[in-house]
């Protein structure tokens, strides 16, 4: 009687993410892999994103009933029940000091720790690629992407701009989705979050693609696309192999640039380093930022640029008590405690800014509980209808004459309040004109001498 092999017992897998990253690296890495089994993701920073399952139809054949997405909290008692093997972290914009705290809890529960490598979760694309990655949330990624599409427009280049994953929702939904009108913003349901970043592109014309499966998002766009440009989230790194990448380096925050996990990696890979908002930081700082990127990556150009900021309406704010809302990963994730909204308010003459914590409403009272260093601003938080909701009925309580809305987007489109909105816009403005022009036009020329 002939006696068949034992099967190799297949390594069990726990993917650690926050709804993005988590679910690309399982695509590149995990979904076909036969020696692994991903037993189960975690979910943690942004809320309501847990006791959900990654889709069958996303998950592949060797997962025919999905994968199940549990509590980060829960890491150590999964790490027992599974018998889990390895523990691969897959989120972005933490300190390396909280990356080696979670690898010491994994290593402690009886799992191996690891990290994935970020050109081998890099995708190929037939066209040219500009990444745009930070050292943190909020430094100006978004900005930089609009400035990189006008240029490559005034270069006669069809631009389609693929962001960084937020899929808050119905995952089995938003595979692939793409984004050209309000009314697909719309149609998709998107959050305050995914609005924040989506709604910028469309109102410079250009088409955005997110969702999902980063493999599908990227062949769509290549069919009405003469350069691919990947507008990043949070310091992650880029889902496609850049011809052209870039890290923006914030002196607002000195130091962070080597401090933070995977922001660090962008300042290694970087062909361009930009030192933004030059006109708001001290010089010391941005000394300082600028010498550090140069030692840790001397192949890198480096240039200085500021983020130019305008006022909608300045009449309305001066001498008037002010709140002010900004985006909100930039005071969650990003650390921040003022952004665009707080300058422009400042230099408006508001005669105060209004703190709203007093009367912050529901999951709003927890974010400021949770991000105390957000004290003076209020986040635009909206990552669903109840907490778009909650931050509405907060700007009505909170007692101000005006709204300085920092966020990228027209809050008058999602919210109604009691109260006159001022909008406050920002743009990339280089210090040494022509540079990125300079770079982005060596890609294009290459790119159309190899076709």
């Amino acid at each position: 009687m002939d006696i068949q092999p034992a099967r190799p017992q297949r390594t069990k897998v726990l993917v650690m993410g926050a709804a993005g990253r988590d679910f690309h690296n399982f695509n590149c890495l995990f979904r076909d892999d036969r020696s692994r089994e991903v037993v189960c993701f975690t979910a943690t920073q942004i809320p309501n994103i847990d006791e959900r399952r990654y889709p069958r139809e996303l998950a592949g054949p060797l997962y025919p009933d999905g994968i199940p997405i549990h509590p980060e909290s829960e890491l150590e008692q999964l790490i027992a029940d599974e018998g889990i093997d390895e523990v691969w972290f897959s989120y972005s914009d933490v300190s390396h000091q909280t990356v080696m705290e979670k690898g010491s809890r994994v290593v402690a529960a009886g799992a191996h720790f690891a990290l994935c490598s970020a050109p081998r979760t890099m995708l190929r694309s037939t066209r040219p690629v500009i990444s745009t990655t930070a050292v943190r949330t909020g430094v100006g990624k978004s900005q930089t992407s609009r400035y990189l599409s006008r240029v490559l427009k005034s270069l006669g280049k069809r631009v389609v701009a693929i962001r960084h994953p937020m899929p808050y929702g119905d995952l089995r939904k938003q595979v692939c989705q793409r984004f050209e009108t309000y009314a697909d913003l719309d149609k998709h349901e998107c959050t305050i979050e995914e609005r924040e970043e989506y709604e910028p592109h469309i109102d410079n014309g250009f088409v955005v693609y997110a969702g999902v499966d980063y493999e599908k998002i990227l062949r769509e766009a290549e069919k009405e696309a003469d350069v691919i440009l990947w507008d990043g989230g949070n310091n992650d790194t880029s889902f496609y192999r850049p011809d052209l990448s870039i890290c923006m380096v914030d002196p607002h925050r000195p130091g962070h640039e080597s401090l933070y996990y995977p922001g660090f990696v962008n300042v290694l890979l970087a062909d361009l380093i930009v030192v933004n908002k030059v006109g708001t930081a001290q010089l010391g700082d941005v000394e300082r930022v600028e010498a550090a990127c140069r030692a840790h990556n001397p192949k890198a150009r480096v240039i200085r640029c500021r983020s130019k900021i305008t006022l909608e309406n300045p009449e309305l704010v001066k001498g008037k008590r002010a709140l002010v809302v900004e985006d909100g990963p930039t005071l969650t994730h990003g650390g921040m405690t003022y952004g665009a909204g707080w300058f422009a308010a400042k230099e408006a003459g508001a005669a105060e800014i209004v703190d709203a914590r007093p009367y912050a409403v529901g999951s709003i009272r927890e974010t400021y509980r949770k991000y105390p260093n957000a004290a003076a601003i209020l986040p635009a938080m909206g990552y669903g209808a109840t907490q778009i909701h909650e931050l509405e009925e907060t700007i009505k309580a909170t007692p101000a004459d005006v709204v300085v809305e920092g966020s990228p987007i027209e809050l008058r489109r999602i919210i109604k309040v009691d109260k006159p909105i001022a909008n406050v816009s920002y743009e990339l403005e280089e210090i040494e004109p022509g540079v990125i022009e300079e770079m982005v036009r060596a890609v294009v020329e290459h790119a159309t001498a190899q076709s």
